[in-house]
Formats: structure tokens, sequence, C-alpha cells
């Protein structure tokens, strides 16, 4: 099994404190972008069957359709490596989230429940939960 995993890529973070520096913040923006195509690539390139995104690819309160449609198009480019997304305290599955209604690829899987789920595969199974709120009192782990 070849896999990529990633966390915390925060898309469309405000960057507060950078934002009275000369815009750093959208090019912190761009940097991330960069970042996520530059693995997207590796992927490609390796033929990586599968990516984890282990919680918080976006900020809720700020994520953009346009980015949301960029990861998109990013995942599209990598048909054959199903990509698994654990929504994290920052992103969590919640009703009317970019994870409840945005349409991605057949080869994305969104963990969406908050007690452990289970995606099986003819070769194995994977095992993950979601945050379903900003913050969970209890975790089932």
């Amino acid at each position: 099994m070849r896999f990529v995993h990633i966390a915390d890529m925060h898309f469309d973070i405000p960057f507060t404190t950078l934002n009275n520096k000369e815009d750093l913040s959208e090019k912190r923006r761009i940097e991330q972008r960069n970042a996520l195509k530059k693995v997207i690539e590796y992927i490609k390139n390796n033929h990586i069957e599968y990516l984890f995104i282990a919680g918080d690819l976006y900020e809720h309160d700020y994520i953009r359709k346009s980015t949301m449609d960029y990861i998109s198009k990013l995942f599209d480019e990598i048909p054959n490596t199903k990509i698994f997304i654990t929504p994290g305290n920052h992103d969590p599955y919640i009703k009317n989230s970019y994870y409840d209604t945005y349409e991605f690829g057949d080869n994305v899987f969104i963990f969406s429940n908050s007690k452990i789920e289970k995606y099986e595969d003819e070769n194995f199974n994977i095992y993950g939960m979601a945050f379903t709120e900003f913050f969970m009192e209890e975790s089932p782990l």
C-alpha cells in the first residue's frame, strides 16, 4: 500500500497577523495552493494509490467556493488515487458545509460521522471519524 498523508492545510484562513505586512496573507494563501499542487504532482508522478487528509483542509468560516473548486480540480487530476478526508475541528462535517454540499469526484470519500466509520476495500478496511461540530466534548476513541 502506497499512500500520502497530509493535514492542517487550513485553506482560506485569514492570516490576521500577516494582514498589515505588505499583503503577506495573500502570498501565504498562494503558497498553500502551490503546496497542495506539489502533493498532487508527487502522487501523479509516483502512482500513489491513496491520499489521506486528516483534518482541517479548510477554514469553515472563511472558505471560498473558488478555493473548493481549485481543490476539487486538483483531486480530479488523480482519478486513480482514492482520497479519504477526515473533517477536523476547523472544517467539521456539519449541515450545509462544503463537505455536506460540494460535489467531489468519485475518488473522494469523506468521513461524515462522529462515530467510527469503516470503509471497506477488497484488500483492507479503513476506519475514520469526522468532527461534526467545532468542539467535541467526548471522543469515541
